[in-house]
């Protein structure tokens, strides 16, 4: 079947992921291949210090990245898109997004951003001796609760950004595992919430006398694979006001975008692991046990289907790169030359692989916001150098490179050297690895092993939940694992890079100088 007869027998799956900064949409046929691509470009808002994003600006986004990815399959095949085989949802994990009986949002979305529930992630990850990340739900609602704030009481349902999506478009209160186990922990043997930990949780709370229990307002739990509900004729006039598309659609479990990312990486099998590295940056590895020892800087989250996966996350990756290039493209329209936004970032990132292997004693931080790994609520971005270290265009883009991914290595060697955590396959997504070769290969250098690049990556989490919207309607009940490797990623192509020595001794050689430096970041945020 072609593309567009797949379009109109309505056989393509759609799915749609929110990020930081984009809403994208992927259409896929029956073996996951993008047929059309929709985004629409979005920002988050610091409104009374907290980060968050409107319901308007939700609602507004979702139409405008659906109404994009339509005009995509007008012109290119001639055709409306009227029907679809399963629809998706994923978006950033974690966060707070709390509802009151009558359905009515009580506190403005709080994202996985915001670092203000330091008191409560402390006090629960020693409650359940698991860590507890200050972005996680539970922490926000727990936080919540310590601060004696009025809504609390009042609260019927909270969920994260996907959850709330899948919500208005099916009526249904369900999650994808993964995205799940960003709210509260995951029991590995049933893939559920853990019931212990969900009695211990209802116990720290009994002196507030709430007319709740946490498992009552949590969103139902499923995996890969299970039916989600489907799209109800309010949910698609919700996403397409026209009225083209039709309801009824089959909608798979909503995921967080390090689900998505896992499997547009074909990562969810054991010893397996990937990179995401965008906005912030997270690296996962499926495990086979679990951990000796709890680390408040490694998130035990989990596969869409259900399995252990150990993260190291961090909120802060690509955001002052941008911003260095909208600088240099600043600076290049002022002298009179226009150069393709693509191509200067390909020109900036090949020079950063011209810099010295240590990026000549130059340190920078890429903290726009607050970096928990690190120890730090708040972020000031800063470069900082002695008077005769070698500012070059190679060595100055390199430690941006560099410090993109410096509180992330401090996590990584505390998994890959301490805990000894085997990884057989890292994969690498994101916007880092836009230009072939030069992200892949700090990477590489940062974590001492092969990183491997897909042909697919590009097109990341969004895809990564079309195909999870595909396997819902054509896995016929393959294990998840086998059906990337037999239905999706076979055949497929990509590059690997293996570590250079060099490069390998002058990541390490930066961050001694990163982590001595902190202090100075520290004094920014206390003096700016």
């Amino acid at each position: 079947m072609n593309a567009k007869e797949s379009i109109v027998n309505g056989k393509a799956a759609l799915g749609i992921e929110f990020g930081s900064t984009r809403i994208k949409a992927v259409l896929v046929d029956e073996n996951c291949k993008a047929l059309a691509v929709g985004s629409y470009q979005w920002e988050n808002q610091l409104v009374d210090g907290v980060w968050t994003y409107s319901l308007e600006a939700i609602h507004t986004g979702l139409q405008a990245c659906y109404k994009a990815l339509a005009e995509k399959v007008q012109g290119q095949y001639g055709v409306p898109l009227k029907k679809l085989a399963s629809l998706g949802i994923s978006a950033m994990m974690h966060g707070y997004m709390a509802f009151n009986e009558k359905d009515e949002l009580l506190v403005p979305f709080r994202t996985w951003r915001n670092t203000m529930t330091e008191e409560a992630a402390a006090k629960l990850t020693q409650e359940f001796q698991v860590n507890v990340p200050e972005r996680y739900s539970i922490s926000h609602l727990y936080q919540a609760v310590l601060r004696k704030e009025p809504h609390v009481k009042d609260i019927a349902f909270f969920t994260t950004l996907a959850g709330y999506i899948h919500w208005q478009l099916t009526g249904e209160k369900v999650l994808g595992v993964g995205d799940a186990s960003g709210m509260f922990p995951i029991d590995c043997s049933t893939k559920d919430y853990d019931k212990e930990k969900l009695a211990k949780f209802d116990k720290l709370v009994e002196e507030y006398h709430f007319p709740w229990t946490l498992k009552d307002i949590l969103p139902k739990s499923l995996t890969a694979g299970e039916k989600a509900g489907v799209l109800t004729e309010a949910g698609a006039k919700m996403l397409d006001p026209t009225g083209t598309l039709e309801a009824g659609v089959p909608m798979c479990p909503p995921e967080g975008d390090a689900g998505t990312g896992m499997v547009a990486t074909n990562s969810v099998k054991v010893r397996t692991g990937n990179v995401s590295a965008g906005t912030s940056v997270f690296a996962m590895i499926v495990m086979e046990k679990a951990l000796k020892n709890l680390h408040t800087e490694i998130d035990l989250v989990t596969t869409p289907a259900g399995d252990l996966v150990a993260m190291v996350h961090c909120n802060n990756c690509t955001s002052d790169i941008n911003t260095w290039v909208n600088l240099f493209e600043e600076f290049a329209e002022a002298a009179g030359m226009k150069i393709d936004r693509g191509q200067l970032f390909d020109l900036l990132f090949k020079k950063a692989l011209e810099g010295e292997p240590d990026c000549g004693g130059l340190l920078s931080y890429n903290y726009f916001s607050g970096e928990s790994i690190t120890g730090f609520d708040e972020g000031r971005p800063l470069f900082v150098r002695h008077a005769n270290d070698k500012v070059s265009l190679g060595n100055f883009m390199r430690v941006h490179l560099f410090t993109a991914l410096g509180a992330l290595k401090n996590g990584l060697d505390i998994l890959l050297k301490e805990e000894k955590v085997p990884v057989d396959k890292i994969y690498g997504h994101g916007g880092f690895f836009t230009v072939p070769g030069a992200g892949q290969k700090i990477m590489a250098a940062a974590m001492n092993t092969p990183v491997s690049v897909m042909d697919t990556a590009s097109e990341g989490g969004a895809w990564g939940i079309a195909v999870l919207a595909q396997y819902l309607v054509t896995g016929a009940g393959k294990d998840l694992a086998d059906y990337l490797d037999q239905e999706v990623f076979a055949g497929q192509t990509g590059t690997t890079l293996e570590p250079d020595a060099a490069d390998v001794k002058g990541f390490d050689d930066f961050l001694v100088r990163y982590n001595k430096g902190l202090a100075i970041e520290r004094a920014a945020v206390e003096s700016i």
